[in-house]
């Protein structure tokens, strides 16, 4: 398992900028890495710009800033940068008030 620690953002609702939260801190699972390497893969042959992957919560140990609280449907975001190398971030939303909550992106192929 992959333990990361990331500058999270909130984007409130109506907001015309993101602001920043603090630091999230979780893990990537083996089978979360599989999914997301796959996601890469299949970017790569379908030329789309992006693909979300339903995160694994109940393995994830997810902690986040505490002015942020829970979040809702996570997900990882997964894209190809301009050498066609997979990025991924987390995705929710705050469940106090449905924010649009998001990491900084990190690079597939630095996982394990």
């Amino acid at each position: 398992m992959n333990t990361l620690t990331i500058e999270g953002w909130c984007k409130a609702r109506g907001a015309t900028k993101s602001t920043p939260l603090g630091r999230f801190h979780f893990h990537v699972s083996e089978p979360d890495h599989l999914r997301l390497e796959q996601a890469e893969e299949r970017l790569q042959q379908t030329h789309e710009p992006e693909t979300m992957v339903d995160a694994d919560v109940t393995t994830m140990e997810l902690s986040t800033p505490d002015e942020c609280g829970p979040l809702a449907d996570c997900q990882w975001r997964v894209y190809l940068d301009k050498d066609e190398r997979g990025q991924f971030h987390l995705v929710g939303h705050r469940l106090s008030d449905g924010s649009l909550v998001y990491t900084n992106a990190v690079m597939i192929d630095q996982l394990g």
